[in-house]
């Protein structure tokens, strides 16, 4: 559609530019040339390298020189360095006039933008990648690819206008004598900051004499810009006959420039939404070429036995087969396949008894195998074997669905026992191993978070969409630092489930909670009482804000302090307040506030265990 459209918007403008260019050879020359924008900085070399608008004024090394009103160099030692910027350059265009010594040159650069150690860098560039050809030169090639421009046949000849232009949305355009050279691509984006950077002519980058590098020919002015020329600014300044757009629409009917209008705006939203789409990134595995492996003989890398297959684990039968059926230098992808195959089998007897544990472990704080990452010998027993036995065939005969085990588990009377203690039944089984009543079970650190926002009034309900991130992230001498923040907004307030996880960042709250470290894995979380965790739940800015929040929606309900305590109560536990939550709650708020007395619930086991 934007092709169709970009054609017949291209078709439509070229018949009203062929009749203006018509007009303009007739006339002798181009129309509104005061369209183009002043360069920051312009070297003409008529006597010397002095900046003839700015302050970059260019400091020879080696052999460069000027002569004959252009700078000359050898491709040996001669280039220019200018002094520092004075400003900070963004979007941008390098333009140069040059004329090469030679077409089979590679690699020299006619003028660039660097840092005044040499990197990073942006450059016009002849020759590197491709022969006879131009380029923009950038820092490893990072901001570089292939415009693929016609060879060059004409610059040992004569002068050529070369200008790249630099989008801040990182498209980079290439043009030459004022034209389009090649197509345009997108790549990433440099900031050049003043003080910092400088400009370079005669040399892809550096501050010492690099042949690999240099230019051989001569520059006869070159120029730098602070924004982005567009195609007819080139032109302009290229003094090639162009037809501006104000002047393209100048000669439009009233019916052609509303046609155009809508066509362009067309155009403009299509890309909108390509561009949008080229964002998503979707990462996947890329295959590699399955080397042929071997025994090694005692463990020597030197002493090869006989080569080895992709295979399962012998050890686990039941029918079985252990043997993929493939050759010992199979494809990855092939081997992938018959791995995830021979997991998820029929057969296999350990993702279902697997599985469960985990289910079970989810609900009850336990699994019926207290070591969930290790079913075997090295791991714990089952407490409940034959229960064990029985729910994973359950599994696997109600085809693999989690939903309906999750249904079966909660629908049963064990699940469903209230956690009152039974001294008899306690001085059997102190851990509940043979589970006589429901366990209390504490919340997890991102439950309890996202409780505190509920009963506060703060919780975001907004599902779906990207995270939220609560730390902030630097890079420190080569290696990313995540500093844990408190941001504040409705942005932040949506469940932890929305939460941008960072494996180095530990987060005031959560951490203190037995939140996992988000840098290893935790097939069991851990369960403590600690100061740490109580004063979290006491002192850290959300906590306080969050009190307050609470205290604001309390403040707003009808009734005095006695009815403020009793909504407070019903929030935080789910249940009315009894006498004694009153009697004590009202004491309590009459001499500390009404949000201190939301951080004394947001701390009790009522609140932060389910029972």
């Amino acid at each position: 559609k934007i092709e169709e459209l970009t054609r017949k918007l291209a078709e439509a403008d070229g018949v009203v530019r062929k009749r203006l260019l018509a007009r303009m050879e007739d006339d002798g020359g181009n129309e509104n040339r005061d369209g183009l924008p002043q360069p920051v900085s312009r070297w003409s070399f008529d006597k010397d390298l002095r900046d003839e608008i700015g302050s970059l004024h260019g400091e020879a090394r080696g052999s460069a020189r000027v002569e004959g009103g252009a700078l000359v160099l050898d491709g040996k030692t001669g280039f220019v360095l200018t002094a520092p910027l004075t400003k900070t350059i963004k979007s941008r265009t390098l333009e140069a006039w040059v004329q090469l010594s030679s077409l089979d040159q590679k690699g020299g650069g006619v003028i660039g933008l660097q840092g005044v150690s040499g990197e990073p860098f942006d450059a016009i560039v002849y020759g590197e990648k491709e022969s006879r050809r131009w380029m923009s030169g950038s820092s490893g090639h990072r901001r570089t690819s292939s415009f693929g421009g016609e060879e060059e046949k004409e610059a040992k000849s004569q002068f050529v206008h070369l200008a790249i232009v630099y989008h801040e949305d990182g498209t980079i355009v290439g043009y030459r004598n004022g034209r389009p050279y090649g197509k345009s691509y997108k790549s990433g984006f440099m900031i050049y900051g003043a003080g910092e950077n400088q400009v370079i002519l005669g040399m892809r980058h550096g501050n010492t004499p690099d042949s690999k590098r240099l230019l051989s020919g001569r520059i006869d002015r070159a120029q730098l810009y602070d924004r982005a020329l567009t195609a007819e600014q080139v032109a302009l300044s290229a003094d090639v006959k162009v037809v501006t757009e104000d002047a393209l629409i100048a000669a439009l009917s009233d019916e052609q420039k509303v046609t155009r209008t809508k066509w362009k705006a067309e155009i403009a939203s299509l890309n909108a939404e390509v561009s949008k789409q080229r964002q998503k990134k979707v990462y996947a595995v890329t295959p590699r070429g399955a080397p042929v492996r071997h025994l090694l003989v005692r463990g020597s890398p030197f002493e090869k036995g006989e080569e080895v297959a992709a295979g399962g684990v012998a050890s686990v039968r039941n029918g079985l087969s252990s043997q993929f059926g493939l050759k010992s230098n199979a494809p990855e992808g092939e081997r992938r396949r018959k791995l995830a195959e021979w997991v998820a089998h029929h057969d296999n007897p350990l993702l279902a008894r697997v599985m469960v544990n985990r289910i079970w472990h989810y609900h009850f704080g336990q699994g019926l195998v207290k070591t969930p990452n290790d079913l075997g010998f090295s791991g714990g027993k089952p407490s409940h074997p034959e229960l064990l036995d029985w729910l994973a065939a359950e599994f696997r005969s109600r085809k693999w669905s989690v939903k309906a085990m999750h249904k079966l588990i909660v629908s049963s009377a064990t699940y469903r026992q209230g956690s009152r203690a039974n001294p008899e039944a306690q001085a059997i089984d102190a851990g509940n191993v043979y589970l006589w009543r429901r366990a209390p079970m504490r919340l997890e650190a991102e439950s309890i978070r996202d409780s505190i926002l509920a009963v506060s009034g703060a919780l975001n309900p907004l599902a779906g969409g990207p995270g939220y991130r609560d730390f902030k992230m630097y890079n420190h001498k080569g290696s990313w630092v995540y500093d844990p923040i408190d941001p504040e907004g409705p942005e932040f307030n949506r469940r932890s489930i929305y939460r941008t996880w960072a494996r180095g960042n530990v987060h005031p709250l959560l951490s203190p909670l037995d939140c996992p470290d988000p840098s290893a894995a935790a097939p069991v979380r851990s369960v403590t009482t600690t100061p740490l965790g109580a004063l979290s739940l006491m002192n850290t800015s959300f906590v306080l804000r969050m009190s307050e929040e609470m205290a604001k929606r309390l403040a707003a309900m009808p009734g005095g302090e006695k009815d403020q305590v009793g909504h407070a109560v019903e929030l935080a536990f789910g249940r009315p307040a009894t006498a004694e939550d009153l009697n004590l709650g009202l004491r309590f708020v009459k001499e500390n506030g009404l949000a201190a007395f939301c951080r004394v619930l947001f701390n009790t086991n009522e609140f932060l265990y389910l029972n």
